[in-house]
């Protein structure tokens, strides 16, 4: 294959930049820092490079050496014959601006820079920048720096400066990763994961982690992404690449790690607490079905499981995320009653779901297992028997064949028998030819895992989850993959109000919204807001409750103090002048004279709407629990805007307040399409004044069976709007 030449489609319009494709497919390469000294970067560099069954031209550079392993060393990338599509940098940092400028100089088309580019010495004072910007102008596209450098198994490319397997495991997994020591653990794990693509992307001087991904969309091989990301350093083209992804209908698994800007920098208003400092990333999964995992272990039983290629198909006519119905829950199997007891303890805190199995079903497997066993899901099959081989492959078989059942497990620890025995993978693989349906293999403990056992039941088409946890976590993927809502069709933007949305910007411009503006301004959104009167003397305070009706709550309208309860400065249950005039006293001396005078609202359960930033997705709509419970009950879902009924729908129910709305010891359910709409409303702020807005907070939001009313609002305009 040629340089420039990719071997699929792409699949955002547009074209890919050339560069990108002449690194990941180059034909020619120049190692700079090339050696024949045993272990050293320059000898790996050379060994791996020529391992490439592309086999690309090879130009070796270091002035130490006229030849390496038989090849001609130059002194310098300007004695080369012409330009190369990629170069390896492997020298020291204080020399990486001189030789990546000179590169850039003879039309070289991409760079890997292994080396960390730290900055220092005066020789390497922003270094990092000047590289960045010597390969932009240029068109390069570059690796790194503070990378391991890329293999592209599919193409035959290995373009790395560590010893990686040989051959490079392939397979239907492209892994895209910050992380260096991530991308060679998972090359090298015995797990027999194999890749398409896999790249250790480091600092993303110039191309980011999307650019690598989008490319691998477009090899018909790969049928699953793995994402290990510190932070976005191209929010559209990403996003883009996750839409793909999900049109393709290619599961993508992210890990993610660090502190957020967003988390660094709170902004006042609960919106930013509740988001989190991982609020932008549930945010970008949840837009485009993409599957989180908590650790490497996870992220390893789940891109396996993906990658074994069986899936969960949802049963015709039943809609996406619906409810329990037919192959929504999975089946397991066990030698241990313990261990049954066990994995259903873990599969309720991972929330998965155990199919109801048929009475026909239990009729099925009574004529299997022996006499006392209990024909139930999950089931404990082990009765001793010599036939127990033959008893478990047709238990495997019969739970497959439940409608009710999504995916079958053979939860045992996969132990090396010392007697040689190979019941276990035998039955797994005979039951495994009799359905199309996933079946794994759910072990408890790692390094009991008999490693010949899982290779063969591997090979045939079993994936062997490593741990019970991880192993449930990964299985919730497989049957989330299945039931949810096609992400490819994100919500439609609603049509712009743009007389609103003037009026509303030309307010913010001139200063920040307080006083009763912020409740002006959810109202003219269609959110219903409690009744509020500004008052700065004792008179007008007494005016504003009869006008308003009493009992009313009296909240400091001082600017700057966004947290009104924690300074005090809200006073409830007012029932008559004579407290009032006391109350606004109190606020008065302590606070200062500017009040609001609101009406009571009725009871009801406490939501907490508002909006954030993020400092790469841009504004962020945020629901969670309300009033107090917002300060100690971490209960928050996070979508990016816009935001339809569906989602606002979904959204709430992923709350634990949730069954409170619903409505708990007598009380009635809220509301929950006028909560919905609310969601909805707020979303259509951040869509019209996100960028003018730094936060927006309304807490509490009261729901009840007559509807919503927001009954306090804190609008923080955004820095220079």
């Amino acid at each position: 294959m040629t340089s420039g030449v990719t071997t699929g489609a792409d699949p955002i319009p547009g074209s890919y930049r050339p560069a990108l494709l002449a690194m990941l497919e180059a034909s020619s390469v120049a190692l700079v820092g090339a050696s024949e000294r045993p272990g050293s970067l320059g000898a790996r560099m050379v060994a791996e490079v020529s391992r490439s069954p592309a086999r690309p031209r090879i130009h070796l550079v270091n002035p130490r050496y006229q030849r390496i392993a038989g090849h001609p060393c130059h002194r310098s990338l300007a004695d080369l014959p012409g330009p190369v599509d990629l170069v390896l940098l492997g020298v020291p940092d204080a020399a990486l601006a001189d030789v990546l400028g000179l590169a850039a100089q003879r039309g070289d088309r991409s760079a890997v820079i292994f080396g960390g580019a730290y900055e220092t010495s005066p020789a390497t004072t922003g270094l990092r920048a000047r590289l960045a910007a010597t390969a932009q102008a240029a068109g390069m596209a570059l690796c790194g720096a503070g990378c391991m450098g890329f293999v592209n198994v599919s193409y035959g490319l290995r373009a790395v400066g560590y010893i990686e397997p040989d051959p490079l495991p392939a397979g239907p997994i492209a892994l895209i990763t910050h992380s260096g020591s991530v991308f060679s653990a998972l090359l090298r794990s015995r797990r027999g994961l194999g890749f398409t693509l896999a790249v250790s992307s480091g600092q993303e001087l110039v191309t980011p982690a999307a650019a690598y991904a989008r490319y691998a969309l477009s090899l018909p091989q790969t049928k699953v992404l793995g994402l290990v990301l510190e932070a976005i350093k191209d929010p559209g083209q990403l996003q883009g690449v996750l839409a793909a992804a999900a049109v393709a209908d290619i599961p993508v698994v992210l890990l993610t790690a660090g502190t957020s800007a967003a988390g660094r920098e709170m902004v006042t208003a609960h919106s930013g607490a509740l988001a989190g400092q991982d609020g932008g990333w549930e945010a970008l999964a949840g837009a485009y079905g993409v599957h989180r995992v908590a650790d490497l272990a996870e992220m390893a039983d789940t891109l396996e499981l993906f990658a074994i290629g069986r899936r969960v198909t949802r049963p015709v006519g039943r809609p996406p995320a619906a409810a329990a119905g037919p192959g929504t829950g999975i089946a397991t199997v066990h030698d241990s009653g313990l261990e049954r007891a066990h994995i259903a303890d873990l599969a309720e805190q991972a929330g998965v779901r155990f199919a109801a199995i048929s009475e026909t079903t239990r009729r099925r497997l009574r004529r299997v297992l022996e006499p006392g066993l209990v024909a139930a899901n999950p089931l404990d099959m082990w009765g001793g028997s010599r036939d127990a081989e033959q008893q478990l492959a047709q238990s495997l078989a019969i739970l497959a064949g439940d409608p009710a059942v999504a995916a079958v497990a053979l939860a045992v620890d996969l132990v090396p028998e010392p007697d040689g025995d190979r019941g276990y993978p035998l039955a797994a693989m005979a039951a495994a030819r009799s359905t199309g349906k996933p079946l794994v293999v759910l072990a408890n403990i790692p390094a009991a895992i008999d490693p010949a056992a899982a290779a063969e039941l591997r090979r045939a088409g079993i994936a062997v989850l490593e741990g019970a946890r991880t192993g449930l976590r990964a299985l919730r993927h497989l049957l989330d993959h299945a039931n949810q809502v096609t992400p490819a069709v994100r919500p439609v933007p609603p049509r712009v109000d743009a007389a609103r949305r003037d009026r509303w910007r030309r307010e913010l411009t001139a200063g920040e919204l307080i006083g009763t503006a912020p409740f002006r301004l959810l109202r003219d959104y269609g959110i219903p807001v409690t009744r509020a009167r500004a008052a700065s003397t004792a008179g007008d305070v007494l005016a504003a409750a009869a006008a308003i009706g009493y009992p009313v709550v009296l909240k400091t309208g001082e600017p700057g103090i966004a947290h009104k309860s924690d300074a005090g400065g809200v006073v409830l249950g007012l029932a008559d002048p004579a407290g009032l005039a006391a109350a606004y006293a109190d606020l008065a001396g302590r606070l200062g004279p500017r009040v609001l005078v609101c009406e009571t609202a009725a009871a009801g359960t406490e939501l907490a709407l508002g909006i954030t930033r993020d400092p790469s997705l841009g504004p962020l709509v945020v629901a969670g629990a309300g009033g107090l419970l917002a300060e100690f009950l971490a209960d928050r879902a996070v979508a990016l805007p816009p935001v339809d009924t569906a989602l606002a729908v979904r959204m709430i129910g992923r709350l634990r307040v949730a069954g409170l709305l619903a409505g708990v010891r007598g009380q009635p359910p809220a509301d929950l399409g006028a909560v919905a709409g609310a969601v909805v409303s707020v979303s259509a702020i951040a869509t019209e004044l996100g960028d003018q807005l730094a936060a927006l907070d309304i807490n509490p939001l009261i729901c009840g069976p007559s509807g919503v009313i927001a009954v306090d609002v804190l609008a923080v305009r955004a820095t220079g709007g």
